[in-house]
């Protein structure tokens, strides 16, 4: 699960970071091109509840790993900005199952912004015109070669080709009409064939917008409307799939991060803030990449499994495993909620909480799962 943090200059991006991975990435250098990774856990209270009863040798949380990356420069006739990036960062961003995009709602006199003032919009949009040209011309010199080979080869690659050719030609139409390919519907033989361009367009995106503290939503300030009006403003005009909107101040955040939970609290409480905004973007990062997770709990450790959405208890054994999905018997499932109150495998049983699941059942997100294999 790997998620790239892009955003233009001056917006935040390193120092959203910083927050996410308790890094120390030099920042305020206006999109240097260096690169910064960070792992991450998610935040999973139920865990810590579920240790409770267990007693582990150990929790292991699920995670996720971010990338933060330089911000290509501006696109120009004849030149795509994002093949101007180092090879390991475009690798780097092409690779990524999402985007985290940091775009800069704050004012500060101090750090001016580059294009002389502060528009959300406009930046969201320079950016997203970045990927959709770096898409663009891989479609077009993509078709051109496609083109050229004319029909050469054996009856099936020329089919193979034609195929291709056809796709294509429709995402060529979609990115010329301006529009991101992540809303474009493409069943899954298509995807196939065009799994390997790695379009970044077609990425899911998490849009951060990075507020100033005098916008941060305040306990019992009726007045203190401002972060929500810029979100609610950026996501009615930002209405593509596979994309949720969200804001925090990275600045007061990375503050938070660097001070002892007690004085953490004392901070929040001084400037009326209910909760930090950290663990809520990490919990929308994951939900970006469609992902839930399924619990495994007993004395050795308690843990988190990532797995898609919609997922088999096969595929959630091979997740363990490949030799629990080859010697699947079956799944032994209770309601993380039952098991809190019951307090054991044994009890969920007696009160007929604990299910048995074939092959087919699709995993819910908080079941606490064994699986039984044959070896």
């Amino acid at each position: 699960m790997q998620i790239a943090i892009v955003g233009l200059a001056g917006s935040g991006k390193t120092t959203v970071f910083n927050t996410l991975t308790r890094g120390h990435a030099q920042t305020g250098g206006y999109g240097g091109m260096e690169l910064h990774v960070g792992t991450v856990k998610v935040p999973d209270e139920r865990l810590d509840k579920l240790a409770e009863i267990f007693k582990p040798k150990k929790i292991v949380q699920a995670d996720v790993t971010y990338f933060d990356l330089a911000a290509p420069p501006a696109s120009t006739e004849g030149r795509v900005g994002t093949e101007e990036l180092p090879a390991d960062q475009l690798a780097r961003l092409r690779e990524a199952d999402a985007l985290l995009h940091v775009v800069r709602a704050f004012e500060d006199p101090s750090f001016p912004h580059s294009e002389g003032s502060v528009d959300a919009w406009r930046d969201l949009e320079r950016l997203d015109f970045e990927f959709l040209m770096s898409d663009l011309s891989l479609v077009e010199k993509r078709l051109e070669r496609l083109k050229a080979s004319g029909h050469h080869g054996t009856p099936a690659e020329r089919e193979s080709n034609d195929r291709e050719l056809l796709i294509l030609a429709r995402l060529h139409a979609v990115l010329v009409d301006g529009r991101p390919l992540r809303g474009e519907s493409i069943d899954p033989d298509e995807e196939k064939s065009i799994r390997g361009f790695r379009f970044l367009t077609q990425k899911p995106v998490l849009v951060l917008i990075n507020v100033g503290e005098a916008d941060l939503v305040r306990v019992g300030d009726a007045d203190s409307t401002r972060e929500a009006e810029i979100v609610g403003d950026i996501a009615s005009r930002y209405e593509h799939p596979k994309t949720l909107v969200d804001a925090l101040s990275a600045k007061i955040e990375m503050e938070l991060g660097e001070l002892e939970p007690e004085e953490a609290a004392v901070f929040m409480d001084e400037l009326g803030l209910k909760e930090s905004s950290l663990d809520r973007v990490i919990r929308l990062s994951y939900r970006l990449l469609g992902l839930i997770s399924f619990l495994t709990a007993g004395p050795d450790e308690v843990r988190a499994w990532p797995i898609p959405d919609g997922s088999s208890s096969v595929e959630a054994a091979g997740a363990i495993h490949t030799d629990l999905a080859r010697g699947f018997i079956r799944a032994e499932v209770v309601q993380y909620e039952d098991l809190l109150t019951l307090r054991s495998m044994a009890e969920a049983r007696k009160h007929g909480r604990l299910r048995s699941e074939g092959k087919t059942y699709t995993v819910k997100d908080g079941d606490v799962v064994e699986i039984l294999f044959s070896k």
